[in-house]
């Protein structure tokens, strides 16, 4: 683990062509870490962990900022492609609209919402999935004080409402990392202010690379709602020819499947 600025970084891979693989969250660091192995035998990866809480409060432009300087500094003159995760796509999406000449080809995958309705469709499928978890989480909810220790509890109760067969993370130094609750909160308020204000996704119109969806079919995220709402602000969208969502062309194929996290 080194650092890159306010990043913590992992790489991982030896190859040419560089993946920048973003996890989903907001801050939850290290979840994108089986899908960074998976792709390492084909690419170079880099693994950031995006900035904590600290003295001002978090936006999404901040985490814009602190991803450009990575590439610039680890990527350049090359564009990266970038793989992200629920909120690590929805990051990704960001990233390429402010810099559009140095993002390389985008992969979302269980990317997260960007309008009301796909998000009531979200927690309407998680509450049906989550329908017998509820007196454990209720419990939980009682026995716990901290909210930051109660969320992770009640992840490790529902992940099996996002993924049908998660892969398990290998066992590193960094397991276990405290989850940082204010950095998840000021992110994610900042993204729906965002959305709120018609800044998202309109903004992806200056999107200058291909673009690829990826959503299992046990995904609780409403991939054909999500898709609707990015293909108006996304230029010359098509389907893909494996049917999973939007692209232009299909850049990104090599590296087997690893499993989305939260």
């Amino acid at each position: 683990m080194e650092t890159v600025g306010a990043l913590r970084l992992r790489t991982y891979g030896s190859a040419a062509h560089q993946v920048i693989v973003l996890h989903g969250g907001p801050a939850a660091v290290g979840s994108a870490a089986g899908l960074a192995r998976g792709l390492s035998g084909a690419f170079r990866v880099l693994e950031p962990w995006q900035r904590g809480s600290g003295s001002e409060a978090l936006t999404v432009a901040t985490h814009v900022a602190d991803l450009h300087g990575l590439v610039t500094s680890r990527c350049a003159p090359g564009r990266p492609a970038i793989v992200g995760e629920s909120w690590g796509a929805m990051l990704a999406l960001a990233y390429a609209a402010a810099h559009p000449d140095a993002a390389g080809a985008l992969v979302l995958v269980g990317c997260g919402t960007f309008d009301l309705d796909a998000r009531a469709r979200l927690r309407a499928t998680l509450a049906e999935r989550g329908a017998a978890l509820r007196p454990r989480l209720d419990a939980l909810a009682e026995a716990s004080h901290d909210p930051a220790e109660r969320l992770i509890e009640e992840w490790a109760l529902e992940k099996a409402m996002y993924d049908h067969a998660p892969i398990e993370a290998a066992h590193d130094d960094e397991a276990g990392e405290p989850f940082d609750i204010v950095a998840h909160t000021e992110t994610w308020d900042d993204m729906l202010r965002l959305q709120q204000a018609r800044a998202y996704p309109a903004a992806f119109a200056a999107i200058a690379s291909p673009v690829l969806m990826l959503h299992g079919a046990h995904d609780p995220h409403p991939g054909a709602m999500i898709r609707a709402s990015l293909a108006p602000h996304i230029p010359q969208p098509r389907p893909d020819p494996v049917g999973f969502g939007l692209t232009r062309t299909l850049t990104l194929t090599r590296g087997r499947r690893a499993r989305r996290s939260r």
